[in-house]
């Protein structure tokens, strides 16, 4: 009885002890949205770019990755933890710490509403709220298996991050349209994006932007122009509707259909375009067909 007696205080201290020094966050704050993993972590970084003070997100991967928010004289760090419940639901754990007050704030949290909780609410209820519109903007329908087309095109490499993409292919659009037509090369077919590295940790994307054309004896040299062919292969395929800004909810989509079903893929995806951004209208009729290949079996 007396070794009882004696082992619940330890226990006790050990807990306080834990709970104070090695308790990885002040505060946890724990809610439920109908988006993939991969749709928040891009909606998080949009999202971050409208602070004051911008800090990039440390990036593990879609369902972990780090965010430091600087408010007033404090550095806040969010631990984005993001599990896949069902279909597009997802659970999502954000861990707070305030690494210059922790042992304030979780002396101060079980006994009161601090003003680290009431902050952390406030601005996750913002992030919700930016995360619901985004929503409202896309839409994403995974079709399955399907064929790639084959195709010579002309093609201009670029290198940008995922966020800037539509700007580099709108900042080449008129080359190469208008100097493919210009000499004498007819077009065939609409333009596409060929993703040849997407990089998560460090945020950047290695792709050619082209147009399908018929090919022929004389085509035009041009030094940012290259020549090249599309082969046919097997992907896996979804219809994108959306502004091309942010297509890449497609890419993320098609991840999570290949991984809950199984399918090995290559992190390669191919954007067909159907609509021309200058001419407006309503971005949700605007159509993308996105392709990510299959791993060629060895």
């Amino acid at each position: 009885m007396k070794k009882v007696f004696i082992s619940v205080p330890i226990l006790l201290l050990v807990l306080l002890l834990w709970y104070l020094f090695i308790k990885p966050q002040d505060y946890q704050v724990s809610f439920k949205t109908k988006a993939i993993p991969g749709t928040i972590y891009e909606t998080v970084k949009a999202w971050n770019m409208g602070f004051d003070s911008v800090v990039p997100l440390q990036f593990e991967s879609p369902t972990h990755f780090e965010q430091t928010i600087v408010v007033n004289d404090s550095v806040h760090v969010y631990e984005w933890n993001i599990t896949p419940i069902h279909d597009s639901l997802s659970q999502v754990k954000v861990n707070i710490k305030d690494p210059e007050h922790t042992l304030k704030n979780k002396v101060s949290v079980p006994f009161s509403d601090t003003d680290l909780e009431k902050g952390v609410r406030k601005t996750l209820i913002q992030f919700n709220g930016f995360l619901n519109d985004h929503l409202k903007d896309f839409k994403v329908s995974i079709v399955g298996e399907a064929e790639l087309f084959s195709s010579f095109c002309a093609c201009v490499a670029l290198n940008t991050t995922p966020e800037n993409k539509a700007r580099g292919m709108m900042a080449n659009y008129s080359l190469l349209n208008s100097f493919l037509v210009e000499n004498g090369v007819t077009l065939n077919g609409l333009p596409f994006v060929e993703v040849e590295n997407w990089d998560l940790k460090t945020n950047m994307l290695t792709y050619n932007f082209c147009y399908p054309i018929l090919r022929s004896e004389k085509l035009p040299n041009h030094p940012d122009i290259a020549y090249k062919r599309i082969f046919s292969k097997k992907t896996l395929k979804a219809i994108y509707n959306g502004n091309y800004i942010t297509s890449d909810r497609a890419w993320y989509a098609l991840l999570d259909y290949a991984q809950k079903n199984n399918i090995a893929v290559e992190n390669k995806p191919i954007e067909v375009f159907y609509n021309n951004p200058n001419m407006g209208g309503n971005e949700l009729n605007w159509k993308t067909e996105v392709y990510m290949p299959l791993k060629e079996s060895k």
